[in-house]
């Protein structure tokens, strides 16, 4: 049976000077992305962003609600949620 991906909750600032998790507020992630939210770059980045913190592949990333939005429900597969909010806490301020 194939686990059920973990959602995390994103709220997305675009057009930072560098890729950053700020905090982790009301059960949502705010994270600095550095691209604009134009033609889907700031989404794009944000993909690689977490896929790196995260250390899974892009394709197990996936945006499933909120892509035109700053806020985001995120789905991840091959990961739990401990390890998840782990890595994303240890990003923080890096």
């Amino acid at each position: 049976m194939k686990e059920k991906p973990v959602k995390i909750a994103v709220m997305g600032h675009p057009g930072a000077k560098r890729n950053d998790v700020l905090r982790f507020e009301e059960g949502v992630w705010h994270l600095k992305i550095a691209a604009p939210p134009v033609e889907g770059k700031a989404n794009k980045e944000l993909i690689e962003y977490l896929s790196e913190i995260l250390d899974i592949s892009k394709s197990r990333i996936i945006i499933e609600k909120g892509a035109a939005g700053h806020r985001k429900l995120i789905a991840l597969e091959g990961i739990t949620q401990e390890a998840a909010e782990e890595r994303l806490r240890k990003g923080m301020g890096e």
